[in-house]
């Protein structure tokens, strides 16, 4: 089921990205290539499918959750940008292909993660491409802004570039993955139920209880992967973390416990889901995706 629902979701998320990146004037060309080059290059498009699937999960309409899906792939395509340049995590592959910066230039890579940050805000704030009430879209602004920024995943690079060659426990561990991972994916889950208009008190906070476990979980399974994977199936260079001297969960925990530990979350997913009916069944499958994944 996940395999069709995720190709549905891939490409109507990627038939509304497209029209984004048409270059207003001509000297804008090579900006405009920059971004278009990081974003439309492949990419399981997760948190996207997260907002659709929490729009679902409420009933609602797809289409309302375009600007949504659109936004949280624009910052998340933004931070791989910015994470693989030289003075982060100085990276060559992405997706199976040249970073930005390689594919380009440095300067070109920056420009592109900025423009595709701001991107993300001008598209959730446009009413033909979100079409909520200006209240509801003013949530979503706050949502995704906090999620992006130092008090989530820009807060949750600073700690991860401080932590190199450090010893965290797992409480430390976990609070800096809660902002480098997780804000977004709570905030795509957020926004999909804010976009559906039937969200309540109790849906909301069973679905960011759901998103703090998957959250947590796809970064455990990403420090899996880093160890038991390889280069061309990730699509990225494989044992970076261990190579930098970055705190990892199997390093902390041991290869077999980290993988329990996914497990785990994946089941506290699934847990508070069970009030929910036929139509969370995309979420439940992406919990399980998440964990299972191989790249």
């Amino acid at each position: 089921m996940i395999k069709a629902y995720q190709a549905r979701c891939q490409a109507r998320i990627d038939a509304a990205l497209d029209p984004l990146f048409q270059a207003p004037r001509p000297e804008l060309q090579r900006l405009y290539e920059a971004m278009r080059y990081s974003v439309m290059n492949g990419g399981k498009r997760v948190r996207p499918l997260l907002v659709y699937a929490a729009c679902d999960a409420l009933e609602g309409e797809l289409e309302r959750a375009d600007g949504a899906a659109c936004a949280v792939e624009l910052i998340h395509a933004y931070s791989l940008v910015h994470d693989d340049l030289p003075a982060m995590d100085d990276d060559d592959l992405r997706r199976g292909q040249p970073t930005t910066h390689r594919a380009f230039d440095e300067a070109s890579a920056i420009l592109a993660g900025d423009g595709l940050q701001s991107l993300a805000f001008e598209v959730l704030a446009d009413r033909r491409r979100n079409p909520q009430d200006a209240e509801v879209r003013l949530q979503m602004l706050s949502a995704l802004s906090s999620a992006a920024g130092p008090a989530g995943m820009v807060g949750g690079q600073a700690i991860d570039l401080g932590s190199v060659g450090q010893h965290l426990d797992q409480a430390a561990l976990e609070t800096m993955h809660r902002h480098k991972t997780g804000a977004l994916i709570e905030a795509s889950v957020l926004l999909g139920a804010l976009a559906s208009g039937n969200a309540d008190e109790l849906s909301l906070k069973a679905l960011l209880q759901y998103a703090r476990a998957i959250g947590l979980a796809f970064q455990v399974q990403d420090d899996i992967l880093d160890v038991e994977s390889d280069t061309t199936t990730l699509g990225k260079t494989q044992g970076k973390d261990e190579a930098n001297g970055k705190p990892t969960y199997p390093a902390l925990l041991g290869l077999e416990a980290a993988k329990d530990y996914a497990l785990e979350l994946r089941d506290q997913a699934l847990h508070v889901l069970r009030p929910f009916g036929n139509q969370a069944e995309p979420l439940r499958e992406l919990a399980r995706y998440i964990v299972e994944r191989r790249s």
